[in-house]
């Protein structure tokens, strides 16, 4: 049997969409809750696809955080051995750091919300393609550099650098690719500090936004990760 495993930072972020379409192409599926697993025991080239979720921490928060060493390395040996591997959020964060690039708070604030991207034309000729018009969720307040070598598929107005590919196996995606309807439920409980603490943001409004965008998402979002997972072989 194929394996997934998920590097989770909070429970309420997890693989979405993604999940059920992984079961059913064949894929075992097991989480590893960064912060309570030891990640240096985890195999960096022993599942089939690695994929690192988001979270509301920072990349370069070592201190506050020391298991983000242990993360760091994991995802190095991984990009470094070509296996693949996916990172959203704070995973592509992570990614780009990992691979020599600066992670930093952006510069034009937090983008939280539902917004289509602006492919480029790497980008349209990419997994990534069956986004164009498509809103996706935004939920960040940092960015980072494009690292050495990527090449960038995706970018909006407040935030250049939405989407790279590193390789032919990594894929590093700043935006939720992942969100669904009822999964979101969570993250207006778990994120609600944040919500009320931001400026022209409330439940209601996130939640209207919601629910006429994410079940576009829904359908889309899977296509995204089995094109991605096709030129692998993986599918």
């Amino acid at each position: 049997m194929k394996t997934c495993v998920a590097i989770r930072h909070v429970a309420f972020e997890d693989l979405g969409s993604f999940e059920p379409f992984l079961r059913e192409a064949g894929f075992d599926v097991a989480y590893r809750e960064a912060g309570w697993d030891e990640l240096d025991a985890v195999d960096p080239l022993a599942p089939d696809l690695l994929v690192v979720l988001g979270g509301p921490i920072g990349a370069y928060e070592d201190e506050s955080y020391p298991f983000l060493v242990d993360e760091l390395r994991l995802i190095e040996a991984r990009l470094r051995a070509g296996r693949p591997i996916v990172g959203i959020c704070l995973g592509a964060q992570l990614m780009a750091r990992a691979l020599g690039a600066k992670v930093y708070p952006n510069g034009g604030g937090k983008e939280i919300g539902w917004s289509p991207l602006t492919l480029t034309e790497a980008g349209k000729a990419s997994s990534l393609a069956v986004l164009e018009s498509v809103p996706v969720l935004h939920w960040h307040g940092d960015t980072f550099d494009l690292p050495e070598g990527a090449t960038l598929l995706a970018s909006t107005s407040v935030t250049r650098n939405q989407a790279f590919r590193w390789g032919a196996s990594a894929l590093g995606l700043q935006f939720h690719l992942e969100a669904t309807t009822l999964g979101l439920e969570r993250w207006f409980i778990g994120h609600a500090g944040e919500i009320g603490g931001t400026a022209g943001l409330s439940v209601p409004g996130l939640r209207a936004e919601t629910r006429r965008c994410a079940p576009i998402l829904e359908e889309c979002g899977p296509e995204v990760l089995v094109r991605f997972l096709s030129d692998m072989l993986l599918v």
